[in-house]
């Protein structure tokens, strides 16, 4: 039996936030309902954030209201402890949120420290444990900040090794500008996995440099086995001029499943999904293997 990686699609909220043309409440079911039908089995719906700030997530409650009963993991991310109210009595049972790896991320993204920024994250921590909710934690500019430069993976390790003592569900090492290189990801992600094991851990990778899906293979020979990306490739960072979408799902799970690996995704009904996510949103770049990835799977079929 081939060895299962799992893929948690981001498009829906990391890929819609920053896109010029706002989504209804239905278009963002429409294209949770088509990853589902494609079989990802785990999807971020949105964001529990103010509507003045990120106009395209207003509605989430609406959107988990609306979600389809199937057997997936749906999270939401929040920013602060008026988030996690607020998703808690949608009832959201997994609540993803952000610590930093950067003080200069920390400061342009959220107006505060880096320390003040974990303190949040460990008493809503605590809180969720409390209310039989899962929580997500990602650290983010684990590679370079556009602000502060190079990080010192030290840095990055001793954030994870805080959180996972404290037990967080699941920690995502995030290469938030798309600047990490395969050889970065590999030793950052190996001595992870060396210290922690790989259970609790994923990763989390833009295109920028057009080096997403070759950090994922990294992550992988390192022993990652749980990988955030987008539909379409949708995604970006406000703070980083330049820095595309994260890093296509089409894209990772095609490579994923040609080297043995087991998604549990019919890569079909994903180039669907990936089509109404370009259509409905008018600027999805869509992965880059699609040109090529759509006619071959036609041939295969004829």
């Amino acid at each position: 039996m081939s060895e299962r990686i799992v893929i948690n699609d981001v498009g829906p909220r990391d890929g819609l936030q920053n896109q010029p043309k706002i989504l209804s409440v239905e278009e963002r079911l429409a294209m949770i309902r088509s990853l589902v039908t494609a079989g990802v089995k785990h999807v971020e719906v949105g964001s529990f954030v103010s509507p003045r700030a990120v106009p395209a997530m207003a509605g989430t409650d609406q959107v988990v209201a609306g979600l389809p009963d199937d057997d997936v993991t749906y999270s939401a991310l929040i920013p602060n402890m008026k988030g996690y109210e607020l998703a808690r009595a949608a009832g959201v049972k997994t609540v993803a949120m952000v610590v930093y790896g950067s003080e200069g991320m920390a400061q342009a993204n959220v107006n505060m420290g880096m320390l003040r920024t974990e303190e949040i994250t460990a008493d809503i921590l605590t809180l969720a444990k409390q209310d039989g909710i899962s929580v997500l934690a990602t650290i983010t500019t684990c590679f370079a900040c556009p602000f502060d430069g190079p990080t010192d993976p030290a840095v990055v390790e001793d954030i994870a090794a805080r959180f996972l003592e404290q037990g967080v569900d699941e920690l995502i090492i995030a290469d938030t500008i798309g600047a990490a290189d395969p050889q970065q990801v590999r030793s950052l992600t190996a001595s992870l996995v060396d210290s922690h094991g790989s259970a609790r851990l994923g990763c989390h990778f833009h295109d920028t440099r057009a080096m997403g899906v070759a950090n994922v293979f990294a992550a992988v020979e390192s022993g990652i086995r749980r990988f955030d990306s987008s539909i379409a490739g949708l995604g970006g960072c406000p703070f980083a001029p330049g820095a595309t979408g994260n890093v296509a799902s089409e894209d990772v799970v095609m490579m994923l499943e040609q080297m043995g690996f087991d998604t549990g995704i019919d890569i079909n009904r994903l180039l669907a999904a990936s089509d109404l996510a370009e259509e409905v949103t008018g600027s999805a770049p869509g992965g880059r293997s699609k040109p090529w990835l759509k006619p071959w799977l036609a041939k295969q079929a004829s």
